[in-house]
């Protein structure tokens, strides 16, 4: 289990908070959507968890790891992270994915490595480009790479920043598939951030409504109100149901 609390960071010594007294807990084999506008706060508070940024108080374990005083190689064999901005090296699929094993196998990797990663490539439809220079690939084709080295890490925490941002239809389908996969066969913990409220209704099982640094609401589905929602978001939605699921429309398009 992932738990944050009474988290805060600022990125200069007398700056504003950017992270205010954050409090979070997410079970293994959830979904956590975390949600809010831009510059809300939820890329740091990734960072932090990451372990990227240093906060100025608070606390973060997962399990029995203490976050704040983990070693790097152990937060990396625990926790796995998919940014909005992916950088490769002059690498392979193949190899790109492999290198998510890097954690878990000391001077080499050993077969039970490469056996992970061609079940990865495997599941994420990539064996027919795992020769292919990764730098030569479609934004939405690095996107399943990136995350197809995330799984070979086999995390325990899985932390998705946008993680369908460039994706076609399909493609983001086949994402979410495997996130739904990976938090409900592999008891995996995801926390991730979208834009889409209305598919992050759909996938989330909990939600982290976040604004000013401040996560103001927290919950299943049911927190999902047109009153909440409009006051994280400062726009006006309505949600509807059809064939019995709730959706979350934006006036402009009704």
């Amino acid at each position: 289990m992932l738990e944050v609390c009474d988290l805060s960071f600022r990125y200069q010594k007398r700056g504003p908070l950017v992270l205010d007294g954050v409090n979070l807990t997410l079970e293994r084999g959830e979904i956590g959507l975390l949600l809010g506008r831009n510059g809300a706060g939820k890329t740091t508070l990734f960072q932090t968890i990451l372990g990227m940024q240093k906060p100025e108080r608070g606390s973060m374990r997962f399990d029995d790891t203490n976050l704040l005083t983990c070693s790097r190689r152990e937060r990396a064999q625990r926790i796995a992270y998919v940014p909005q901005r992916i950088r490769f090296g002059a690498l392979t699929v193949y190899d790109t994915v492999l290198s998510g094993r890097i954690a878990h196998f000391g001077f080499a990797p050993g077969s039970e490595d490469r056996a992970i990663t061609e079940r990865i490539l495997e599941e994420m439809q990539l064996l027919a480009l795992a020769e292919r220079d990764v730098e030569t690939l479609s934004g939405g084709e690095r996107q399943k790479v990136a995350i197809a080295r995330a799984l070979a890490q086999q995390p325990q925490l899985l932390v998705f920043d946008e993680p369908t941002g460039n994706l076609d239809l399909y493609n983001e389908q086949l994402i979410l598939s495997e996130a739904r996969r990976a938090a409900k066969e592999r008891g995996i913990a995801i926390l991730m951030s979208v834009h889409d409220l209305d598919r992050a209704l759909s996938l989330g099982d909990r939600f982290f409504l976040m604004k000013n640094g401040k996560i103001r609401y927290t919950g299943g589905p049911e927190i999902m109100t047109e009153p909440v929602i409009r006051e994280i978001f400062d726009a006006n939605v309505r949600i509807i149901s059809i064939d019995g699921k709730n959706h979350i429309i934006t006036e402009e398009t009704l």
